[in-house]
């Protein structure tokens, strides 16, 4: 092997050039915009860099294509946690209620983003499951370290199973729906409901969740220079959430080594170019043998956040597809 060809394999390549023609496009639009990368960034610089949405935008701009869902109108409250009130978005689909209900934690890595970066995945859900969604946001880190983010995730279920009625809801029907750190929220909603009695969600799907503290699997490996999440971008979002090393062992963070009996019927949706990918494939493992049933959905052709980009990239309309599928089966 030639010295040059040691060094390209030790620095990587990006596995971003894999990527369907839609993602592809959107990567190339997310370039134009040149963020700087998010490991090299204080959290305020991260949270001011050109997001995935932003690119999407672009070419929703350049295609003529309206941000508008038909049917759905929004509207922004705020829910009361231990930290103290947070906002949220309520979408609702039209017709007459009261409706099922979803609740939806965003991405991040519980540092960067929030309800207005997510609108697109909220948005588009209400319309096709004829549910509410309900956006809730939580406090981020490092302002606010782990377990932070969780606990506001429980105290917005808890607030929901009270309030559902108030906002056109049927709370005898409501379902968990959360992507990447949002979904590590998710599925810890769902755990925290069976170990403090409370009413359990009719079903979970978890969007390329954290689900692991292992960055040596498979797909961090494949993908530890992809784009627009990698390895080095997940270490940077560790570090700022957690507040010592043990924190990465606790079981709200590596969730394969929690208890995962007795949770709903849950949709696992992983992306081929992710480092996060086998984090889903364990997890999806895991709460199988737990004798929860449970679907993975994986589309080898694109990256991490692919999923709110239903309106530019396929793979994003089918995996919404398939998910408000099984929202609607569980409600």
């Amino acid at each position: 092997m030639s010295l040059m060809n040691t060094v390209k394999d030790a620095l990587g390549v990006d596995p971003s050039s894999n990527a369907d023609p839609d993602m592809g496009r959107v990567l190339e639009a997310l370039k134009a915009r040149d963020p700087k990368p998010i490991e090299d960034c204080s959290p305020e610089e991260a949270r001011e860099q050109p997001t995935p949405s932003d690119a999407v935008a672009d070419i929703m701009q350049a295609d003529g294509l309206s941000a508008d869902v038909p049917g759905v109108t929004s509207e922004d409250i705020t829910i009361p946690g231990p930290g103290g009130s947070n906002p949220a978005r309520v979408y609702r689909p039209q017709g007459t209620g009261p409706f099922p209900v979803i609740l939806y934690f965003h991405g991040g890595g519980w540092v960067i983003a929030d309800i207005d970066v997510y609108d697109a995945t909220p948005r588009s859900i209400a319309a096709q499951t004829g549910a509410i969604v309900v956006s809730a946001e939580y406090r981020r880190a490092p302002e606010h370290k782990f377990p932070a983010a969780h606990d506001d995730a429980n105290a917005a279920y808890a607030w929901l199973l009270a309030n559902a009625a108030s906002i056109g809801g049927d709370p005898s029907r409501i379902a968990l729906l959360g992507e990447s750190a949002g979904g590590n929220l998710a599925i810890n909603v769902a755990i925290h409901a069976r170990d403090t009695g409370l009413q359990a969600p009719v079903h979970q799907a978890l969007i390329y969740p954290v689900a692991s503290n292992d960055m040596s699997s498979d797909s961090y490996h494949q993908n530890s220079n992809a784009k627009p999440l990698n390895k080095d971008m997940m270490k940077w979002f560790v570090k700022h959430v957690i507040r010592t090393d043990a924190d990465k062992d606790d079981p709200r963070i590596n969730v394969v080594a929690a208890n995962l009996q007795g949770l709903p019927a849950t949709t696992v949706v992983t992306a081929g170019i992710d480092p996060l990918r086998s984090d889903g494939d364990k997890l999806t493992a895991k709460l199988t043998s737990a004798g929860v049933p449970t679907q993975q959905f994986d589309y080898p052709g694109v990256t991490h956040e692919f999923f709110g980009m239903a309106a530019v990239v396929s793979a994003a309309k089918d995996a919404q597809n398939t998910v408000a599928q099984g929202l609607k089966a569980a409600f």
